[in-house]
């Protein structure tokens, strides 16, 4: 582990604070007009989820944590949990559904996902950015609807709700953005 200074502190950087591993989520750089500068940052548990706000100075250091991050392949449905291969060494991994969370809707055969890990316990599971979805149901079109930022909900063959235009009918293959579930373009 490497120290840098409280100053230094971005977001999605990891660090070690009160014995414990934290996510930078947000951070603010405050120079008072009187006392010396800090840097607020709000921050999460990487284990057990709890969110904290803390002030560090622009002298204090802290520990910033290195995590390992490793390619692994979503081989199947395990019940209350999913189960990965890692694509190196073919060592299969179970990870719990709650664990995974909203991410797990998208979790595809054979995909391939990125897990993070803190001395060989994973944190984290992070799925493409982008992944292709088959419309399975949505309305029909609506003779008159033409405006541009019309959109009409649609659900994909994995069971996820979104919107889209007026133009994607059911069967057509469209791509979606993962981390906010909104439609993107049609799938080529």
């Amino acid at each position: 582990m490497a120290k840098i200074n409280g100053n230094e502190i971005k977001p999605n950087m990891v660090i070690e604070h009160n014995g414990s591993v934290w996510r930078a989520m947000k951070t603010n750089s405050v120079k008072p007009g009187k006392g010396g500068a800090f840097n607020q940052v709000e921050m999460r548990n990487l284990f057990n989820g709890s969110k904290a706000n803390e002030r560090f100075r622009a002298n204090a250091s802290v520990e910033r944590v290195r995590l390992e991050q490793k390619d692994y392949q979503y081989l199947f449905d395990a019940g209350e949990a999913y189960a990965f291969m890692d694509q190196e060494t073919f060592e299969q991994i179970e990870l719990q559904k709650d664990f995974v969370g909203e991410d797990g809707d998208f979790l595809q055969d054979g995909m391939t996902v990125m897990i993070e890990f803190y001395e060989e316990t994973p944190i984290s599971v992070a799925v493409p950015d982008q992944i292709t979805l088959i419309v399975e149901e949505t309305e029909p079109v609506v003779k008159g609807q033409t405006a541009a930022n019309s959109f009409k909900p649609a659900t994909c063959d994995n069971g996820v709700r979104i919107t889209v235009p007026p133009f994607i009918e059911v069967g057509e293959k469209v791509i979606v953005q993962t981390s906010d579930r909104t439609y993107l373009r049609r799938a080529d």
